[in-house]
């Protein structure tokens, strides 16, 4: 027997043991395909024996699994915890630097967002009941459908029959996706009326009040329908506030932040117009979001502005921000997208200095111009007359995930 084959073989053993005492198992590379594929819902927990947060979870962690399967024994969960030292591998996999990191699969996918509320057994054994919860509601006709549907949500709304893969296909979808859309099927009686060929599926925005957009692809595509689907529930133009700025932060990229009035929303058509207009082939390079410019006045203070100000455009790279130079041109075909590669080929940065550079020019030339009697008052200079000396810190940097709630991997440290 070669040592890869018996190393699998002991972390299969170790895993099922552990399943059989209904405890949390240690996950590793060996086993991690396994599984994930063993479970309808796998919650896995990265800790790191150095970090104190993690030394305080893993106990509470290893105490909701074994509550959690007193409770429900048939209950197809499977509670993991990665060492990070033993199994960096597996933290490498999914981008894990911070600890403890807590993430969730559901039918083998990860779900994006992570798990950042109580640690309490109490609290983590409520989250992974939720998961195994439906996330389908059903419809019994037209009429019920549309007094229950909430509109001020984005809503999946399919028209296929229960058994088939479409309606496989969007349940599983909708596990993934279930805090980002309302997903509604049809119930048993209306489900059996409906021919295969007949399969329809919506997406209704609330902030379009047009028709809504069909689905016109193969149901049984399982990778290119959730990837439409997200497309629709997870906009390019997304809100940032203080409950998801940790979850928006480690996305990342940049943010490219539309400050506005919020009694003055209809503004934000122009911006998520521009956004799709000029950066939809952009993912991954920079995150667009809306903010509340009354809520987040301290960033506006550090650009310089205020309310009155409103609306305003900024990039913050979590190193510095730079202003969008004239929001008249935000309308304008390329100007946003300009704005966008200027930050990445670092225009943006040295435009500053070069401008910073001209400022020192005039305002020496002022100082000369007045005369100043001494040295101590060239030195001081009129306050309002010295100019910045870097671009605005970043303030968002400042609202990434707490230290007093994880030990953050610096780059140094990977």
């Amino acid at each position: 027997m070669n040592r890869v084959v018996g190393l699998f073989l002991v972390a299969f053993l170790a895993w099922a043991q552990a399943q059989a005492h209904k405890e949390a198992v240690e996950l590793s590379m060996a086993n991690h395909d396994q599984v994930l594929a063993s479970a309808t819902v796998v919650f896995v927990a990265f800790c790191a024996d150095w970090c104190p947060f993690s030394r305080r979870l893993k106990p509470i962690f290893e105490e909701s699994a074994r509550v959690f399967h007193a409770e429900n024994p048939q209950a197809s969960v499977v509670w993991g915890i990665v060492d990070s030292q033993r199994q960096a591998d597996v933290g490498d996999k999914y981008f894990v630097n911070k600890y403890p990191t807590m993430k969730v699969f559901v039918n083998g996918e990860l779900i994006a967002k992570e798990y950042r509320s109580t640690r309490s057994v109490e609290a983590l054994t409520n989250f992974v009941k939720f998961q195994l919860s439906t996330a389908i509601n059903e419809f019994s006709s037209q009429d019920h459908l549309r007094a229950n549907i909430d509109a001020t949500k984005r809503n999946i709304i399919a028209h296929v029959r229960k058994e088939g893969a479409a309606y496989s296909n969007i349940k599983k979808i909708a596990a993934i996706l279930r805090e980002d859309c309302q997903f509604w099927l049809p119930s048993d009686g209306v489900s059996a009326s409906i021919a295969v060929a007949d399969a329809a599926l919506v997406f209704e925005d609330p902030d379009n009040a047009g028709e809504p957009v069909k689905f016109t692809g193969n149901f049984e595509d399982y990778e290119f329908l959730k990837q439409w689907i997200t497309d629709k529930c997870i906009p390019l133009v997304r809100e940032v506030t203080f409950e998801n700025v940790e979850e928006l932060t480690e996305e990342g990229m940049p943010f490219l932040i539309y400050f506005r009035d919020p009694d003055a929303k209809q503004d934000d058509k122009l911006f998520a117009e521009a956004v799709a207009r000029e950066l939809a082939d952009q993912r991954g390079s920079v995150n667009p979001l809306l903010a509340d410019g009354h809520k987040f006045a301290h960033p506006l203070k550090h650009l310089g502005k205020a309310r009155s100000d409103l609306p305003v455009l900024a990039i913050d790279s979590f190193q510095h921000m730079y202003l969008f130079p004239d929001m008249s041109q935000l309308a304008v075909p390329g100007k946003l997208r300009e704005f966008i590669a200027d930050l990445h080929s670092g225009k943006l940065h040295k435009e500053f200095h070069e401008n910073l550079d001209q400022k020192m020019v005039e305002l020496a030339k002022a100082k000369a111009a007045r005369g100043f009697a001494d040295e101590e008052d060239d030195v001081a200079g009129p306050p309002a007359a010295k100019p910045e000396t870097s671009p605005p810190p970043s303030v968002f940097k400042e609202l990434k995930p707490s230290e007093k709630r994880y030990s953050i991997l610096q780059k140094s440290e990977l």
